[in-house]
């Protein structure tokens, strides 16, 4: 019988799966991330690996565990693997793709609500110092149909968020390193610019591209001092897109009006000093599919994986073919 290692918990359609498959399921159940010591004694004799995006799988791991037939990965995103080293083994890594989408542009347009209309700041003020009674000029802020929003990385998630930004009244651009076809471009409404056009006349920048090594710190002191100064940034994709230091300063000086942010250059560590920004700055614990209806999705996907995989079929969305 083949035997499945959880490198975290997971939702209960997962085990409910692998179970009726008649497979052996075994987990880590303790508090906060698996380290990287308690994962390498775990898969020494374990068929299938499934673990979150917020471990890391090096050789190290993948040499620990020689009848290691799959690694299917919870989450999009994929960079926590090496997945070249498990392709020269013969080991498939797959992902969870676009069953996240929604979700994950839903909190997009949910942040930039929040900071148009300083939403967290409200509730903050409101907890400390309260307010003095309605007033026609006391804490203003902006109504977002009619301004531009700029979305760097124009994939599923991408797409979506300018659906919704559309039903809001917004003018919305894209930059990715592809143009994507203009049929479809004109049916979401959305248009391509080149990215310098985009950083300097978006309201708003919507970063949902994923981590690739070109990206790395793509968002630098050099590109917050071409932003208008009332701009926002919105970060859900990767954190190393975004050079933390730079953008603090940023705010701090006044080059970038706000910034909301899901994911961390040093995850999940805050660079020192965003804390004390709740005037013009949000910050999330990496929620962006954070719903129960995403995350069954997710734990549908990698466990039908493993059991396509254990009756001797190939496994869905494979990112080391």
């Amino acid at each position: 019988m083949s035997k499945v290692y959880l490198s975290a918990k997971l939702p209960d359609v997962t085990v409910k799966i692998l179970k009726d498959a008649g497979l052996t399921v075994s987990a880590f159940d303790g508090e906060g991330l698996i380290s990287h010591d308690e994962l390498l004694k775990n898969v020494t004799d374990v068929d299938f690996l499934i673990t979150p995006l917020s471990t890391k799988v090096d050789q190290e791991i993948i040499d620990a565990a020689p009848k290691l037939k799959l690694i299917a990965n919870f989450g999009a995103g994929f960079n926590n693997i090496d997945t070249d080293y498990a392709k020269s083994k013969g080991i498939p890594v797959t992902n969870t793709p676009a069953v996240s989408t929604n979700a994950v542009a839903e909190v997009t347009v949910g942040l930039i609500l929040a900071l148009s209309h300083r939403v967290v700041e409200g509730d903050h003020k409101m907890r400390t110092t309260g307010f003095p009674g309605w007033a026609p000029l006391y804490f203003l802020g902006n109504e977002v149909a009619g301004k531009t929003l700029g979305i760097v990385g124009f994939g599923n998630i991408g797409r979506d968020v300018a659906r919704k930004a559309r039903a809001l009244s917004m003018n919305v651009q894209y930059w990715q390193p592809h143009i994507v076809s203009d049929p479809e471009t004109r049916s979401i409404g959305a248009k391509y610019v080149p990215f310098d056009e985009l950083v300097k006349t978006s309201d708003f920048i919507s970063i949902n591209a994923p981590q690739t090594k070109d990206n790395h710190h793509q968002f630098n002191a050099d590109v917050f001092k071409q932003m208008k100064p009332t701009a926002s940034i919105v970060n859900v994709g990767r954190g190393p897109i975004v050079d933390e230091v730079a953008l603090l300063a940023a705010l701090k000086a006044g080059e970038v009006g706000g910034a909301a942010l899901d994911v961390y250059e040093n995850e999940p560590k805050l660079t020192p000093g965003f804390e004390e920004l709740y005037h013009n700055v949000i910050l999330t614990p990496h929620v962006g599919n954070a719903t129960v209806e995403a995350r069954d999705a997710m734990g549908s996907i990698v466990a039908n994986n493993v059991t396509l995989v254990d009756g001797g079929q190939a496994a869905k969305f494979v990112v080391n073919p």
